[in-house]
């Protein structure tokens, strides 16, 4: 079935169907290739953090997070806490909550309409197959002589809307999860790794180093 013939059996409500299919591949596409090229692993940059910290070398510790490259978000958020180390425990904490929020903030952008548009699809394919429905009872009501021919126009059209509200969702809604996820564990990765990092600084602090 060519796309012309798609757009001619299913109705009016593949037209929006057709939108939210093409911001749906948009949207993975355009998340797919920023979460790629940036440098999700914090564990690598923590432990290179930690030995510093523990050679007393917390001056070398921020120099190598401010020259790692822009795209290691996990460096962005330590630097934050390594920064006003002096102020204390709670302090670090919060610097580095506040950084990796905002990190996280810039990897989720677009989730919202990934969900938006995986809630939205098949309530459309439904309103269409309501839609086609009508229009066979219709043709039934106003026919004299009643044959599958009549209605099989306004079933084939609300099949066709189904299917593809359906499909937009799936593809959806999973994209979400599967970015949700690769950004829970870049998340937890970065709580850990300060933590990590804050006990290692009070530790040394200790040692008096």
């Amino acid at each position: 079935m060519t796309l012309k013939e798609l757009l001619e059996l299913g109705g009016w409500a593949v037209w929006p169907l057709m939108v939210f299919s093409i911001i749906t591949v948009a949207l993975i596409i355009e998340r797919s290739v920023y979460l790629a090229i940036h440098h999700l692993k914090a564990k690598e940059i923590r432990d290179s953090i930690l030995e510093f910290i523990a050679n007393g070398e917390k001056d070398k510790a921020i120099e190598f997070c401010r020259n790692a490259s822009s795209r290691k978000l996990g460096a962005k958020v330590f630097l934050a806490g390594l920064l006003v180390y002096e102020l204390g425990e709670h302090r670090m904490e919060r610097a580095m909550e506040t950084e990796a929020t905002e990190r996280i903030n810039g990897l989720e952008s677009g989730f919202d309409l990934l969900v938006a548009v995986g809630s939205i699809a098949p309530i459309t394919g439904f309103l269409g197959t309501v839609s086609g429905m009508i229009g066979a009872f219709k043709s039934i009501a106003n026919a004299a002589d009643v044959n599958a021919q009549l209605v099989a126009g306004g079933i084939f059209e609300a099949l066709i809307t189904t299917a593809f509200g359906l499909i937009i969702a799936i593809v959806a809604i999973t994209a979400y999860n599967v970015f949700a996820h690769i950004v829970d564990k870049f998340a937890a990765e970065v709580e850990e790794g300060g933590s990590n990092i804050v006990t290692q600084i009070l530790v040394q602090e200790k040692k008096g180093l």
